[in-house]
């Protein structure tokens, strides 16, 4: 496997991948492709909203690069874009309505920054670490791409029906729940949470569960139609997470009740 690209930090990732539920050969695959020319990130933000991004970005890297070099291997941390109004990336326009996102095919983090007073505002969910949340939930894309959860979605295209493609988007948000609360673990393990802190990141997974966002929006909820999971659903992997500190606890695809 090492003449053909893969070394032992790839071997590992496909390990923690196995760990989370997923075909590992498909890891080993993609880690073993040439990765494209990553551009260099920007200076460091000036206004403070985007320092606490970034500052919040630098405690996932803290945490995921030891979560990984626990298993041998390396972590690669994404690049962070702040925008506000849309921006352009490699899977295509995003625009502030979509909140932040999380693109494969760049490994960059996007983050409009408006999103986070709607955070305050509209889903009534304020406080550092709710914003703390949301990062992190989108850091553990990153995770999932690094380790090839991300293909079972992209597999999926044409081939499932709409139905199914759904179900398993929603398993693939749960899962990011649950690894933004191993982060939340670890974190907390190296003293930077508060007291308080892990509520805040509840009342935000609760605000923006498919089903309440759905009863906000059109007055009724419509579970076939979930991408990403309910209050309840969303609440109860990221606790797993976050009480656990372990990947192996966020399989949500071998799992019948998710």
């Amino acid at each position: 496997m090492a003449a053909g690209g893969l070394g032992v930090g790839g071997i590992v990732i496909a390990l923690i991948a196995y760990f989370l539920g997923f075909d590992p050969t498909a890891v080993m695959q993609q880690v073993g492709e040439p990765q494209a020319e990553r551009p260099a990130a920007h200076g460091a933000p000036a206004d403070e909203t985007g320092q606490f991004v970034a500052k919040v970005l630098g405690s996932t890297e803290e945490v995921w690069t030891r979560v990984f070099a626990a298993s041998g291997a390396q972590y690669e941390p994404p690049t962070l874009v702040l925008y506000e109004g849309q921006v352009r990336s490699a899977c295509g326009m995003g625009q502030a309505a979509m909140g932040p996102f999380y693109c494969p095919g760049d490994r960059k983090l996007y983050i409009d920054l408006s999103f986070f007073r709607d955070l305050h505002t509209r889903f009534r969910a304020p406080g550092d670490f709710a914003q703390a949340y949301v990062i992190a939930h989108e850091v553990a894309h990153h995770i999932q791409n690094l380790t090839g959860a991300m293909r079972k979605l992209e597999m999926a295209k044409g081939r499932a029906s709409q139905a199914e493609f759904n179900s398993l988007s929603v398993r693939l948000e749960l899962q990011a729940d649950c690894l933004a609360g191993v982060w939340g673990h670890h974190a907390d393990a190296m003293k930077q949470l508060e007291p308080g802190d892990a509520e805040e990141a509840l009342a935000a997974a609760t605000a923006i569960g498919d089903d309440r966002l759905q009863k906000q929006s059109q007055g009724r909820v419509v579970p076939e139609s979930f991408t990403h999971g309910t209050s309840e659903q969303r609440v109860r992997w990221f606790k797993r997470g976050l009480e656990s500190g372990q990947l192996r606890s966020c399989d949500t695809f071998s799992v019948a009740r998710f």
